[in-house]
């Protein structure tokens, strides 16, 4: 038995299904299915109603075409909500990647099939979005730049100023503001 070929049991128990008996089982587990033609182009009623056609579309609610974008318009309210912040604590390099990114995927959902003119819309607001906060960074740095040295020497000494005038006024206090500062 040791000298026999492993593959001799796979190879009889293969050897049952070429009989006719097994035929009809090998014909209906043997066959590819094949869409034609005529199941891709099925048209829908005329009086389907708007819900209806959006329910049966290639980009509605059953699809992940539909939730992706819902998902992603989450990205647009919280760069909204970022014009609420200061532009000094914005972040250059996640705006620039929601710039890049809403451009890029916009293009792209016209060249995907089907075309997702919701996705392509979203993806459109991210890009908005990017820029928007972008250039209100990029003109924050700018009057930065601007500002004369003199200016920011006068700042830094009135900050200075009102340190020491807060030390005189209360020694105590500004020693426990620095014990709690360290």
């Amino acid at each position: 038995m040791a000298g026999r070929n492993p593959l001799h049991l796979f190879r009889a128990s293969r050897a049952g299904l070429r009989t006719s008996q097994w035929a009809p089982m090998r014909q209906q587990f043997g066959r590819r299915r094949v869409q034609t033609v005529a199941e891709t182009n099925v048209e829908p009623p005329k009086n389907e109603s708007a819900f209806t056609k959006l329910w049966n579309s290639e980009v509605g609610p059953k699809t992940v075409h539909f939730w992706a974008p819902i998902m992603k318009w989450g990205l647009v309210l919280a760069g909204i909500a970022d014009l609420a912040r200061p532009a000094e604590n914005l972040s250059l390099q996640q705006n620039g990647a929601l710039v890049a990114t809403g451009a890029i995927w916009t293009r792209w959902c016209f060249v995907i099939r089907p075309k997702n003119y919701f996705l392509a819309t979203v993806n459109f607001f991210v890009f908005l979005v990017g820029t928007t906060q972008c250039t209100r960074i990029f003109l924050y740095n700018q009057s930065i730049k601007n500002s004369s040295l003199t200016d920011e020497l006068k700042k830094a000494a009135k900050d200075e100023k009102e340190m020491v005038k807060g030390i005189v006024e209360s020694p105590e206090r500004a020693a426990e503001k620095a014990k709690a500062a360290a």
